[in-house]
């Protein structure tokens, strides 16, 4: 039976076999919270599969599959990435039990701070991505010259579309995480930011062109939060920076 390894203190010494005792126990917690997620999200795959049904037209709401395996295959798939991602704050509190031995604790509680930040904002793209850009973006697809095609959707091709459209919209939320840890480590400076909008605003826009999703609809739906959270991210920078510059520390990168 696992023992449920203890986190070490910051400065607290442990020999190398102690560390990779502490990382299989972690290991093996992480992979059980996924075995015990999956149990649970196969049970109500049906469930997870109306949801991402959804934004299908009435017409399509039941994909088409190709061969004898892929509704086995497909429905395996999503519910072990369900199972991931109902898993993560288990997997996550591991990595992290695993790796704040290394930082100070006033850097811990800092780094705890970051993380709950970009684990809400990721939260906040994969919410916006499904009841925002997912369900436009999939009437425009699927209704796109269909007086010249007769239109099918292949589950596992939706799925992976769906998916990456989340996924991709996700990270895009992370920009303000991104843009304070550059100014955090001196790399940038929120005058620089302030000076520059214009291009950070280009670069925004590039972003959302280059995001998962090849219809006009989800671009464009894509490239105004985008634009917002960068504007955001200046408007924080500007108000955190001096905060982090009373710490003291090296001088900065960017001027």
């Amino acid at each position: 039976m696992v023992r449920i390894p203890r986190r070490l203190r910051h400065g607290e010494e442990a020999t190398l076999v102690e560390h990779l005792d502490e990382l299989r126990a972690r290991l093996i917690i992480a992979l059980a919270a996924i075995a015990v997620a999956f149990v649970v999200t196969y049970a109500f795959h049906g469930h997870i599969l109306h949801w991402l049904n959804r934004p299908l037209p009435d017409r399509l709401k039941k994909p088409v599959t190709f061969s004898p395996v892929e509704p086995f295959t497909t429905s395996i798939w999503i519910s072990l990435w369900a199972a991931f991602l109902l898993a993560l704050p288990v997997v996550l509190w591991q990595v992290w039990a695993f790796l704040a031995p290394a930082f100070e604790e006033h850097r811990q509680r800092s780094i705890m701070l970051v993380v709950a930040f970009a684990t809400a904002l990721g939260l906040g793209g994969i919410a916006f991505g499904y009841w925002v850009v997912l369900t436009p973006a999939i009437q425009f697809l699927t209704n796109y010259d269909s007086s010249h095609y007769h239109i099918l959707v292949r589950a596992r091709d939706y799925y992976r579309f769906v998916s990456f459209v989340l996924l991709g919209v996700a990270l895009a939320f992370e920009v303000p995480v991104f843009v304070l840890a550059l100014v955090r480590l001196r790399i940038l400076t929120a005058a620089k930011l302030r000076s520059t909008w214009r291009v950070g605003v280009f670069t925004m826009t590039v972003i959302g062109v280059l995001l998962p999703g090849v219809d006009p609809v989800s671009t464009i739906l894509s490239v105004v939060p985008l634009v917002a959270l960068y504007l955001l991210s200046i408007g924080l920078a500007s108000f955190l920076e001096p905060r982090w510059r009373s710490e003291g520390g090296r001088a900065p990168l960017a001027e």
